[in-house]
């Protein structure tokens, strides 16, 4: 056969065979034994390589399908397992430099959008030949064609990108592996002008428009998933590494220097020397500025590349004595921006907003790379280098000013950061800066607003630095006067700016202050106010300086008594004037009787929003002032003598109008009151008006009414017509819109004044607004937005949520009264009479709900105080008879069986409601609203139903939420109250009757969760009733029997109908079960703690029980009679069925049946708990995810397996750990899994171990090392091994003794070697971190914590190192990495606490574990160019603080380590010198590695002073002298006061 097969090559070469029997012939050739050939691989693969050469050489014609299967044929051969296997074994095969070519030239017919072909097997022939060594060298020896096949593919990627189609991954992967493969070479290569000549001439505009696709992407779902999350960043960061290896490398640097600097700098620097030929960034810049892509692109790409490169060019050169070099490239690289054009007056029209956006983000990250390196250093600028810079920025500033965008933040960003480098550069254009950047921007969007306030936030910083504070409001004035550019100009301080003028104003000093005050004081007095009259342009003028004056006086810092006197008498001049020049003629002017069309007049609207504003403010001020300086002499004081009766009743503005009649008043009144900021101000000032007669001795009531009254009055018009917009909190801000938000948020932040003085009317007012808006805002919540504003519906929420409010006892009983009364609106109504409802009872007008709270709190005159007495006898008697009467009527509706059938949407709304009633503090509720909730809810509960159409699960969540409250009630300290109104008895008759009722409708959704919770919270209610009844000691027995009684005749129901079984209804089974068995838990319970003297008592009850159990084991037998093999068993039989069992060995413990076992197994109910337990280890491998049922099942078997006579058969403690090892090597069950229940695996082991033989224990211990067998994660066989490592885990947690104890801790090598096997391969997979590595660091470190004493080898105890010395640290997703972490410490922390003489002998692993650590610490604490969240932040410092526990723990206790001390310092500060830490990261680091420094001798502070390399020196300098500052200062003075 040989001799035959042997010819196979004359035929591929002979023209006569055709094309499809020479593919044939070699297929057959590639894959047969039989086929010999001397060096057939290399044949073949030479004959196919030759063909595809031949033919693209156009030295042979093939048909375009032979063609593609030529390629799919070298495709499979590079591939192929047999190709591989014969490179492993050292056999040479390769390739020929021309297939390259052909593949180059393949690729670049693709770019080409008309030749467009199929390339995928083009493309998997390159990574083929790319990822093995032995062909890759057709590439790596030829730099030429792997350069070219990066451009090829690169162009191929950006073609891909281009549209918004779908994008694959196998472009992307190649590509990445092109450019490891190129990079690789790179470094190689010796000669950086070839480097560079590559890479400018090849690589660099493919490379540049590649990354812009792939950062200005929208990637969508249809994208592979590994293109989108791994690949494109993985690319971005090699084109970055290419550019900045190719471009800018160290050799090139003179080049660059010599082409950037001027003549004159040259010559000083390198006279004489010849300049080099290659001009490298003329060369870069040509490149940028020719057509490589779509002319639309083009601007963006040069713009998103400018910014790389000179963040490249930084990275590879900035020095201190570079930074004249830096800026000149900047320079140049600006240049290539379409915005240099605009210098010289050009190109002004052709820049869309989308032009300027990417121009403008292009130049913030210049100029934010210029400020972060230290390029501009101002000094060295103008001594050395005749402001070369500073002229620069200058005019950069000036076209930025010339040409506003206020539109586009980066506008701001970069004129933020130009203030940044000098404010000089800004200075002179300082009144454009304040016009277009802030008085007269139009900026209302979030994402322009905040870098707007930011650059305003910088002015005020940097001006009030320099003490010029006035300078920089003079022009705020001057552009404030000047002709508005609209005539509707936005308020000039929002609340953020605010905060931050309060900040500037709390360092400056206050001369600096008042000059200002008085600057717009005069120009308002001279300018404004006698021109305001009629003048649309001065009104609002006007307005924008009193919000001024408004902010300087409420942000600048109080008098007080230690003011200088020259200060306290400008103040008191200042306010003067304002009172008398400026409010005084505006009051005047409001006053003067108008027709009603002037009214409306915009002038006329602004001056009263300013008149009221600075009435306000000054009258605030002034009562300030008088408060805190007694020095103060207020200008009120001289015409406080002739006011008006009514003036005096107006808020306190009689100040300014002295002698008005009340005519003039209601005029002024009226004019105020139809605009929003003036209403505003009119409230704040009532509400100012009430906190100075509260100060007084004697406090008019009277007066403090009328004005509580006005303030609710002013808003309640506008209040019901519900139009808000959300308000920012700052008083400018106040439109129409934002009014209700301000009325609302002044009204309830000032309730605690409020309250006591308004009406009863005036609280249920308040209470309706509350629960309409708490309502509104649940209808709202899916939309709404996450800004820090103040919206009615936030406001309400914060409030009911707030300690306050159960506090104002009146307003919460209203409220509770209007949110039944809600509750009754929602049901439909009935065909009784609406006020025989209970819902409509309990929310009446007529009972006096509230009297409870306000009879204690009444004067009661002594000589009418038994008829007051009586009458409010009546009226609490009244509000209890009425509760008792609805409570009566809840249990007969109950009875009655007619209950109120609801819709789907009116159940939704009632949850709604519901959810409201969770926010109130349940348990602080006075009696009666207590009871009040308790019948709303027992009303809800028993009789409502649901109709057919309604969804069963949102019926289970409405009863789940009732049963919730109801539980949340009985918490409360009037929860007995309920027992006025009803016996115990009929309260669970009602309950559990209207449940097994209603539990019809739910026989198939018994396995969902919501059920299963539904269940949890009937049984919890039940269970603290029970124990309520209790512990009340009145008519226990009485209450327990009737419960009992009406319990068994449900059941007894059920039977008689379930005979056939046809009927059995499962959900009232479980229902009845569920309550069967809290009954008996309680029962039990309290007969335990019965003392000896009622034992007569306890029999009683006991008896009264016996029934109730039988009942129980029918239910549970009736029950898994209708549950099939199949089905899994009912979540609640298995507490029922664990609770009898309690109760059968508790009872035979008393009978001391451990004297007689067999009497005790010869029970009838034995069988039915082995049936029981078997069906239970069947279940629980299956369980998956399922919590409820594991906990559950677990506990059952607690109990059980506590009995060894137990166990069926021939089944020992062995059949239940396999069963336990199954569950934890299920698919579903995860580490979180694991840690829920592991209290309850851990209690199941302790039984099992505490019971077993020892040969029982010996077979477990085998299953556990099976487990722990490395084999297993080489078959992919993960789970097996968590299985395992948690069963090792759990044995750690039980007390073991004798013979089991030894043979564990004789296993215990095995078992540490085993983890250490399985870490080492765990590690080599990412995904296993978390599943497989996490449990493994926290089973050492429980067996290195028990093993102390007992582990005497030091081996065994060093092994622990070597799995922490594999264990990754980097590149994990941050939940993983603190996993590790903690573990890693963990283990670390186990060894220095409990096996310090081994540590001794591993020092230099125990340095190189903890070195890790710190790390890995440093790198995830670094500082993120954005500031980073708090979440992502959590960790880091978590982690920070246990290093810092750690460093203290080795300087306080390890004082064998000291030696090492220098060493542990070396370390840190080499790692700190490669990265910027966190403020918070670092102190915790810096604290820790004080005390290490604390331990450290003059002879190791020299030897780190000499031999640490030159920066890292540096950084230990700086830390040391902080050290001696601040730690070791402190220590010392701890010391010097220490005993």
């Amino acid at each position: 056969m040989a001799a035959v097969y042997s010819g196979i090559y004359l035929k591929l070469k002979s023209g006569k065979t055709s094309w499809e029997d020479k593919l044939k012939l070699a297929h057959f050739a590639w894959i047969s034994h039989q086929c010999v050939l001397p060096n057939k691989e290399q044949v073949l693969l030479d004959w196919v390589s030759h063909t595809l050469v031949s033919y693209y050489n156009k030295k042979l014609e093939l048909e375009d399908e032979v063609v593609e299967k030529l390629w799919a044929y070298l495709d499979n051969i590079i591939h192929s397992r047999r190709l591989q296997t014969l490179l492993k074994s050292g056999k040479t095969v390769g390739l020929s430099f021309s297939i390259a070519q052909v593949i180059n030239k393949r690729l670049s017919e693709a770019c080409v959008p008309k030749l467009q072909q199929n390339i995928g097997t083009v493309l998997s022939c390159s990574s083929g030949i790319l990822s093995t060594p032995s062909l890759s060298i057709i590439y790596t020896a030829k730099c030429e064609l792997l350069v070219d096949l990066l451009s090829q593919l690169s162009k191929l990627a950006c073609q891909q990108l281009a549209p918004e189609d779908a994008v694959g991954p196998q472009l992307f992967s190649v590509l990445q592996l092109t450019f490891a493969q190129y990079l690789l070479l790179q470094r190689q290569q010796t000669n950086p002008n070839r480097v560079f000549g590559q890479v400018t001439s090849h690589l660099l505009q493919p490379c540049l428009f590649l990354r812009h696709l792939l950062a200005v992407r929208n990637w969508t779902q249809g994208d592979d998933s590994r293109v989108r999350q791994h690949l494109s960043r993985e690319i971005r960061n090699q084109v970055e590494t290419l550019l900045r290896a190719g471009l800018f490398q160290p050799e090139l640097f003179s080049s660059y220097k010599e082409e950037l600097l001027p003549e004159q700098e040259l010559q000083e620097k390198k006279k004489g020397a010849l300049k080099s030929l290659l001009l490298p960034v003329n060369t870069v810049l040509t490149k940028l500025g020719s057509d490589f892509c779509q002319p639309a692109l083009h601007g963006a790409v040069v713009a998103g590349s400018v910014s790389l490169l000179y963040k490249l060019f930084l990275d590879s050169y900035c020095k201190a004595e570079n930074h004249l070099v830096c800026f000149h490239m900047l320079s140049r690289l600006f240049g290539c921006l379409r915005l240099s054009g605009l210098q010289q007056g050009v190109m002004e029209d052709m820049l869309s907003p989308a032009d300027w956006s990417a121009e403008l983000l292009a130049l913030e990250q210049l100029l934010s790379l210029v400020l972060s390196n230290d390029v501009y250093n101002v000094a060295s600028d103008r001594i050395r280098h005749k402001e070369i810079q500073f002229g620069f920025y200058r005019q950069l500033a000036q076209v930025l000013l010339s040409h506003s965008q206020a539109s586009i933040p980066a506008w701001f960003r970069c004129l933020k950061l130009l203030m940044s480098l000098n404010h000089l550069i800004v200075e002179p254009d300082l009144d454009d800066l304040v016009a277009s950047a802030w008085i007269d921007a139009d900026v209302s969007e979030p994402r322009t607003k905040k870098p707007q306030e930011a650059l305003i936030s910088s002015m005020f910083q940097t001006y009030s630095k320099l003490r010029q504070f006035p300078r920089l409001f003079e022009e705020v004035l001057t552009v404030i006067c000047q002709p508005a550019a609209d005539e509707m100009r936005l308020p000039v301080f929002s609340a953020a700016l605010t905060l931050k003028l309060r900040e500037c104003l709390l360092e400056l000093p206050p001369s600096q202050i008042l000059d200002i005050l008085c600057l717009f004081v005069e120009k308002c007095q001279t300018l404004i106010i006698p021109a305001v009259e009629g003048s649309d342009d001065m009104a609002l003028k006007l307005l924008s300086l009193s919000l001024v004056l408004h902010a300087f006086l409420f942000n600048m810092r109080s008098l007080d008594d230690v003011t200088p006197s020259p200060v306290i008498l400008r103040t008191q001049s200042l306010l003067a004037k304002m009172q008398k020049g400026i409010i005084q003629p505006l009051m005047e002017l409001l006053q003067a009787p108008r027709r009603e069309e002037e009214k409306s007049e915009l002038w006329l609207r602004k001056a009263s929003d300013s008149a009221f504003l600075l009435v306000y403010t000054w009258i605030e001020v002034d009562t300030l002032f008088g408060v805190s300086c007694s020095k103060y002499v207020s200008p009120a004081a001289e015409v406080a003598g002739v006011v008006t009766a009514s003036a005096a009743r107006h808020s306190g503005t009689s100040v300014f109008l002295p002698g008005v009649e009340e005519q003039c008043w209601e005029r002024v009144m009226e004019l105020a009151n139809s605009f929003a900021t003036s209403k505003y101000c009119l409230e704040l000032l009532t509400l100012q008006n009430m906190k100075t007669i509260l100060m007084q001795t004697e406090a008019d009531l009277k007066t403090l009414q009328h004005a509580a009254a006005f303030i609710l009055e002013s808003g309640r018009s506008i209040m019901s017509r519900r139009e808000s917009e959300p308000w920012d909190g700052d008083i400018s801000a106040i439109n129409d819109l934002t009014y209700p938000t301000a009325h609302w948020h002044l009204v309830i932040s000032n309730l605690t004044i409020l309250l006591p003085y308004i009406s009863l009317k005036d609280v249920e007012y308040i209470a309706d607004i509350l629960l309409e808006t708490l309502v509104l805002g649940q209808a709202q919540e899916a939309v709404a937005d996450q800004e820090p504003s103040i919206s009615i519906e936030k406001v309400s929420l914060s409030f009911i949520k707030s300690s306050f409010f159960p506090e104002m006892k009146v307003l919460h009983c209203a409220f509770l009264t209007s949110l039944i009364h809600q509750v009754a609106g929602v049901l439909p109504s009935a065909a009784k009479d609406a006020a025989d409802l209970p819902l409509q009872q309990l929310s009446a007008d007529r009972i006096p709900w509230h009297e409870e709270i306000l009879a204690p709190c009444r004067p009661v005159n002594p000589l009418e105080a038994p008829s007051e007495s009586k009458l409010l006898k009546d009226e609490l008697s009244l509000s209890w008879k009425t509760l008792e009467r609805v409570a009566q009527c809840v249990v007969l509706l109950a009875k009655s069986g007619c209950p109120v059938i609801l819709k789907e949407h009116q159940l939704e709304r009632c949850l709604g409601l519901l959810e409201i009633v969770s926010f109130l503090k349940l348990d602080s509720l006075l009696p009666s609203d207590s009871t009040r909730c308790f019948l709303v809810l027992l009303s809800l509960i028993s009789n409502t139903r649901a109709g057919a159409s309604c969804s069963k699960l949102l019926l289970l969540k409405f009863l789940s939420t009732c049963f919730h409250l109801l539980r949340c009630l009985q918490a409360g300290r009037n929860a007995n109250s309920i027992f006025k109104v009803f016996h115990a008895s009929d309260v669970l008759e009602t309950v559990m009757g209207s449940q097994l009722t209603a539990s019809k409708v739910f026989t198939d959704v018994l396995t969902v969760p919501v059920w299963a919770q539904y269940l949890q919270e009937v049984q919890a209610f039940l269970e603290n009733f029970l124990q309520m009844i209790i512990e009340r000691r009145q008519s226990v027995r009485l209450n327990l029997e009737k419960i009992m009684s009406f319990l068994m005749s449900c059941k007894a129901d059920g039977a008689a109908k379930s005979k056939g079984c046809k009927n059995y209804n499962p959900a009232a089974g479980q229902l009845l079960l569920m309550a069967f068995t809290t009954l008996c838990h309680v029962v039990t319970l309290y007969l335990q703690q019965l003392p000896e003297k009622k034992l007569q008592s306890a029999d009683v009850l006991a008896a009264l029980l016996e029934p109730v159990v039988l009942q129980m084991v029918r239910t549970v037998e009736h029950g898994l009679q209708n549950n099939t093999q199949t089905q899994p068993l009912p979540l609640t039989f298995i507490p029922s069925v664990t609770t009898l069992l309690k109760a059968d060995l508790s009872h035979a413990v008393k009978k001391g049946w451990q004297k007689e076992p067999g009497g005790f197994l010869d029970q009838p109910r034995v069988k039915l708990y082995q049936k029981f337990y078997s069906q239970i280890l069947r279940e629980l491998p299956c369980a998956g995810d399922n919590l409820r049922f594991l906990q559950s099942a677990l506990q059952f078997l607690v109990v059980f397996c506590s009995v060894p006579e137990l166990y069926p058969g021939k089944e020992t403690a062995v059949t239940v750990v396999f069963a336990i090892r199954k569950l934890l090597a299920g698919p579903a069950v995860t580490t979180q899994v694991i840690q829920s229940m592991e209290v309850e695996l851990t209690e199941v082991l302790v039984q099992l171990l505490g019971n077993c033989s020892a040969e029982e224990f010996y077979t477990i211990m085998k299953l556990v090392l099976q487990g722990l067998e490395v084999k297993n994660v080489w078959q992919q066989n993960a789970k097996e091994v968590l299985s395992a490592v948690t069963l090792t885990k759990l044995l750690l947690s039980c007390p073991l003794s004798g013979d089991k104890e030894k043979a564990f801790w004789f296993a215990s090598p095995q078992i540490i070697t085993a983890l250490a096997m399985q870490t080492k391969e765990a590690c080599q997979d990412q995904s296993l971190i978390s599943t497989i590595v996490v449990p493994i660091l926290e089973t050492v470190a429980a067996l290195l914590r028990q093993g102390e004493g007992v582990l005497l080898n030091p081996h065994h105890v060093a092994l622990a190192f070597s799995i922490l010395l594999t264990v990754p640290l980097d590149h994990l997703k941050t939940e993983d990495y603190q996993g590790v972490f903690l573990g890693v410490h963990e283990v670390l922390f186990s060894i220095v606490q409990c096996h310090p003489k081994v540590l001794l002998k591993a020092a230099p692993s125990f340095l190189n574990s903890f070195h890790r650590l710190v790390v890995s610490v440093m790198h995830e604490g670094r500082q993120k160019g954005d500031g980073g969240s708090t979440e992502e932040l959590e960790v880091p410092l978590r982690c920070a603080h246990l290093v810092e526990r750690m460093y203290t723990h080795i300087a306080a206790e390890m004082e064998d380590f000291t030696v090492f001390s220098a060493f542990i310092v070396a370390q840190y500060v080499t790692e700190l010198q490669k990265v910027t830490l966190h403020p918070a990261v670092k102190n915790h680091l810096t604290e820790g590695i004080y005390h290490i420094l604390a331990l450290c001798i003059e002879r190791d502070i020299k030897f780190l002073n000499v031999s640490l390399p030159a920066g890292v020196r540096e950084v230990f300098k700086d830390l040391y002298e902080d050290y001696k500052r601040y730690h070791k200062a402190k220590k010392q003075g701890e010391e010097k006061y220490t005993a």
